[in-house]
């Protein structure tokens, strides 16, 4: 256990020796979010307005009718893209940082728009097996959810490094996908460190900043005053906002990084290359 966490740890500060020189790098997930809200609510009001959102759900049988999935598989297709464009444009500038340049959010926004067909098709499939898996859990038992559930993980950790790939070379979706699998089989195993490492320190680092943040706003309950709960609830979801932004930034730069060393199988610029052979130990 404290060892993992000691891994883990240090994948957040090999990572963050790079975001370190490249603050800049924060937008994207900033960006990505807004948008990412933005897009959701043009589709999800008018959904709860439809009543869609019950059928999905399953809530009192209700009967879906193809109309609704197709506007629900829009919504996935939408999102989606968002997601991967933003990812595909912080994934872009942390290989230039990694590569020994001088990343600009310019420079990262021209790589994505580069390769916008091939995000696009890459959102379409991963809309696709979403809109398959979630169809499928909701017509099998408990057991069948969790098996669901399972594929559902193994399609994150097979297309981790989908979008590195998009981005370094000139290649479409599918072809993508496939040597992002073929990438997980050779040099990962099944013992995936960086996404459960980077993801398992942040999850105790909100964790701990929810506790700090109640104590904090309890504390300021006791003052009776209004305005300093209200700061005190502000500063909250701001440290927990900036946590996850750090996250993602985090996850998109070790991303890059993993993606160069499996290719090219030597360290990264501001890069750690124990910590990058850690992840790739094989399983024992």
């Amino acid at each position: 256990m404290f060892e993992r966490l000691s891994r883990s740890w240090g994948l957040v500060k090999a990572s963050g020796s790079v975001l370190k020189q490249d603050k800049e790098l924060l937008v994207f997930p900033l960006i990505s979010s807004i948008a990412a809200i933005l897009v959701g609510a043009c589709f999800i009001l008018p959904m709860i307005g439809m009543g869609a959102l019950d059928g999905l759900s399953g809530g009192d049988n209700a009967a879906v009718s193809a109309g609704v999935y197709f506007v629900a598989f829009l919504f996935y297709t939408s999102q989606y893209f968002v997601i991967f464009f933003f990812n595909a444009a912080l994934v872009g500038a942390a290989m230039i940082r990694l590569n020994g340049g001088d990343p600009t959010v310019k420079d990262g926004l021209n790589i994505a728009m580069s390769k916008i067909g091939s995000i696009f098709g890459y959102a379409f499939i991963a809309a696709t097996v979403g809109m398959i898996l979630r169809a499928i859990q909701e017509r099998v038992g408990f057991l069948g959810k969790i098996i669901v559930g399972l594929l559902g993980v193994g399609w994150t950790m097979a297309t981790f490094l989908v979008v590195p790939v998009l981005v370094a070379r000139d290649v479409g979706p599918i072809d993508a996908v496939k040597e992002s699998a073929t990438l997980l089989k050779k040099t990962w195993g099944e013992n995936v460190i960086g996404q459960g490492g980077i993801g398992f320190a942040f999850g105790l680092i909100t964790f701990a900043i929810i506790l700090c943040g109640i104590a904090l706003i309890a504390a300021a309950a006791f003052t009776g005053s209004v305005a300093v709960i209200v700061l005190a609830v502000v500063i909250t979801i701001a440290a927990v906002i900036a946590s996850a932004l750090i996250h993602a930034a985090l996850s998109g730069i070790y991303a890059a990084a993993l993606y160069r060393y499996a290719t090219e199988g030597s360290g990264t610029a501001g890069f750690d290359t124990n910590v990058l052979e850690n992840a790739f130990a094989p399983k024992k």
